[in-house]
């Protein structure tokens, strides 16, 4: 689901994913919160980003730990 970032994104806590370097292009950071998990570009940091619902986001990490 994409979900703008409209709303109090400085309320989330980001972390950048471990598979991200300081220096490539791969920089993906989520956030976690009661109800959603966040994905966003950190180069655009203030930008549109994802939102899953938790069980959503569980489904989807199996086929990424594959790549």
């Amino acid at each position: 689901m994409t979900n703008p970032s409209a709303g109090n994104d400085s309320a989330l806590e980001w972390f950048k994913s471990s598979y991200s370097t300081n220096d490539g292009p791969e920089c993906v950071e989520v956030a976690y919160a009661p109800q959603t998990v966040h994905v966003r570009d950190s180069k655009t940091a203030q930008g549109p980003h994802l939102a899953f619902p938790p069980q959503g986001w569980a489904a989807f990490l199996p086929y990424v730990a594959e790549c």
